[in-house]
């Protein structure tokens, strides 16, 4: 659906987006001053008196609640494949779902391409509606980290811009407001060693460590902690078991944005949708892949639906570093690439 806009409004809407946020680098998550903030990642999580799930839990925090983190600390209890434990200020979490975050609001990107372009969530999370305007039907919320494609950007019925984001999956089309979003540059995409011979580069992943690997020849270039699938090897609803596969594979289908879930439009919160998983690199015919995770920081223990968890950070290294190359505006890349080895 067309939003025309006149000259008045227009000017409205760029005095509005002048007055905002400049656009800027997104710094590292987590920063130089303490762990910062945090979002509950999953339906509830425990506060407790001491970093230990068995010392007196003080009380509960929900879904999206956003908590300030005063410092993190690694429990001699453990759980011995994730020990961190990030202090409150009336008490201790366990790190495992929550999801740092930061504000970064945006000014909005109004000069896109046709065919559109890959954006970020810049901001701890944001809520689709049907329409641009706040007073319509919600969707799914977006989450920090999360990737989406933006057909273009459009005034709202507040007086603001607002994003239409085409769902990769559903093909549907839904709306945020644009400053919750960040334009990834060109540059963020650029190949990693491209000058390494593609047949050099070989990933392994270690299902017993829960680890990742990344070869260039014989030289390590990433090491780091994943979560891989809940070790089930009966068939689900979906025909697919969660185990992740072992065997030797081939990264052949690249894309920066991945509705996963069950496919649903819902604005329940705890349905199973994924809307915008990002940095997704498929190496398996039944839609196995690497990719950012933005639900849990769980790594070490295997809790995926069959595919290889990751931060996002890393995810994104990973898509760079992978053959077939894909650029910033590749929305799916296709080829046989990268050797994939699983154990």
């Amino acid at each position: 659906m067309e939003h025309p806009i006149g000259r008045r409004a227009f000017l409205k809407l760029a005095a509005a987006s002048a007055a905002a946020t400049a656009l800027r680098p997104v710094p590292p998550v987590g920063g130089d001053d303490g762990p910062g903030l945090a979002r509950v990642s999953t339906t509830w999580i425990g506060a407790y008196a001491e970093p230990a799930f068995r010392s007196r839990r003080l009380h509960r925090l929900f879904r999206d609640e956003l908590i300030t983190l005063r410092g993190q600390v690694t429990a001699d209890e453990g759980p011995r494949h994730n020990p961190a434990w990030f202090r409150l200020d009336d008490g201790y979490v366990h790190s495992g779902n929550l999801q740092l975050v930061r504000w970064l609001p945006q000014t909005p990107s109004l000069d896109l391409p046709e065919t559109g372009a890959l954006f970020e969530t810049s901001v701890p999370y944001t809520r689709t509606r049907r329409q641009p305007d706040p007073a319509a039907d919600p969707i799914y919320r977006l989450y920090y980290q999360s990737t989406h494609w933006v057909e273009k950007v459009v005034p709202g019925a507040d007086g603001r811009w607002w994003v239409q984001i085409l769902d990769d999956v559903l093909y549907i089309r839904y709306y945020a407001p644009a400053e919750h979003f960040r334009r990834v540059l060109p540059e963020e995409l650029a190949p990693i060693s491209p000058d390494v011979p593609a047949a050099k580069k070989r990933i392994e992943v270690s299902l017993s460590r829960q680890e990742l690997l990344a070869f260039e020849g014989d030289r390590l270039v990433l090491r780091t902690r994943i979560s891989s699938g809940i070790p089930d090897a009966r068939p689900k609803e979906n025909g697919v078991p969660t185990i992740t596969p072992d065997g030797v594979f081939h990264v052949t289908k690249k894309t920066p944005m991945r509705h996963m879930g069950d496919g649903h439009i819902t604005s329940d919160l705890e349905a199973y949708e994924l809307p915008g998983v990002p940095w997704v690199s498929f190496f398996h015919e039944t839609g196995v892949a690497f990719h950012g995770t933005y639900w849990h920081t769980d790594f070490g223990l295997p809790r995926s639906h069959g595919c290889v968890n990751m931060r996002p950070e890393e995810a994104k290294w990973l898509y760079r570093w992978t053959t077939p190359e894909a650029d910033v505006g590749d929305r799916l890349r296709l080829g046989y690439g990268t050797t994939v080895v699983v154990y």
